[in-house]
């Protein structure tokens, strides 16, 4: 009996032991989850953010090449909060551009206040292109974005051996003559700025039909809609960059490659062996100068090219 009671007792206590071992888990596990559960939001599987997000304030007052941009008005400022939102928060573009800008404004720059342009279309560019000579879906090519059938109306030449539009310098002129004839014809930087997206054809349609040549008025193509905002997008990120929280220092920042320039007037037939000759390599010939688009370059009589190499 004696030993009946025992073994009984010995179950009872055993019995005990685990579950009180069960339930100190329980409490723990559930403690561990409580810490993990703590991250989301009551009655959701979304984890709380790590860091906060804001808008950041629009301007009180902008211009685009001297012309104000009627902020006052709601639908502008969303659709210019839309741009600036979208681009501020692209930051490694934004930072990218900024380092490429240092290299490629000037040249840009003084090409424009040659030709009597306003420097904000330095802006237009980034929105072409992000300063890289990039090649779009429909066959646009360059800093400047130019088609080829539309190229040689702007002096650019486009052959075999050459594609002027890859030639920042050539291709900023070039936009520079639309410009130009853009303004003429309506009477804006804002609407000339306008028409380089859709075209002079597709611009005058749609204001011809609307009555007006403002662009701030028109019903416009979503892409053209929302071109303008996009160059001033970049214009207010890039002009007030450190304010924003765009930090690079000046050694961050891509320098002017320093290069000397050779005219050539007759044909090359082995573009590495002139590189050589040059005391360069033919990468190095093709990175400066990359509107060189194939191993040798044909000049025709009477045409001469200039091209860059880096200097010693």
């Amino acid at each position: 009996m004696k030993k009946h009671f025992s073994l009984a007792a010995t179950f009872i206590a055993g019995l005990l032991a685990g579950i009180i071992i069960i339930v100190l888990f329980a409490f723990t596990d559930k403690g561990v989850k409580g810490e993990k559960e703590s991250k989301f939001l009551p009655g959701q599987q979304i984890p709380l953010a790590e860091h906060n997000w804001y808008a950041p304030e629009l301007p009180q007052k902008m211009q685009f090449a001297g012309e104000d941009v009627p902020l006052e008005r709601w639908e502008i400022r969303e659709q210019l909060d839309r741009e600036i939102l979208y681009n501020y928060y692209w930051q490694n573009n934004i930072l990218y551009i900024m380092k490429l800008a240092s290299r490629y404004f000037p040249m840009i720059e003084e090409r424009l206040r040659a030709n009597n342009i306003p420097d904000d279309f330095k802006y237009l560019c980034v929105a072409e292109s992000n300063l890289l000579n990039a090649t779009s879906r429909a066959g646009a090519v360059g800093f400047w974005q130019f088609m080829k059938g539309t190229a040689p109306a702007y002096n650019i030449e486009v052959s075999n051996t050459v594609d002027e539009r890859y030639n920042v310098l050539k291709s900023t002129d070039a936009a520079c003559a639309y410009l130009k004839q853009a303004y003429r014809k309506f009477g804006s930087w804002t609407a000339a700025a306008a028409s380089y997206n859709c075209g002079m054809g597709g611009f005058n349609s749609h204001s011809t039909f609307q009555g007006t040549r403002n662009y701030y008025d028109l019903l416009l193509p979503e892409e053209t809609q929302r071109y303008i905002f996009r160059i001033l997008a970049f214009k207010h990120l890039m002009s007030n960059a450190g304010s924003l929280g765009f930090q690079l220092g000046e050694k961050e920042l891509y320098q002017p490659v320093k290069t000397r320039t050779v005219s050539v007037t007759n044909s090359i037939k082995d573009l590495s062996a002139f590189a050589r000759q040059q005391g360069t390599n033919y990468k190095m010939l093709k990175l400066l100068n990359p509107w060189l688009r194939e191993r040798s370059l044909v000049v025709k009589p009477g045409k001469t090219y200039v091209i860059m190499i880096p200097e010693n």
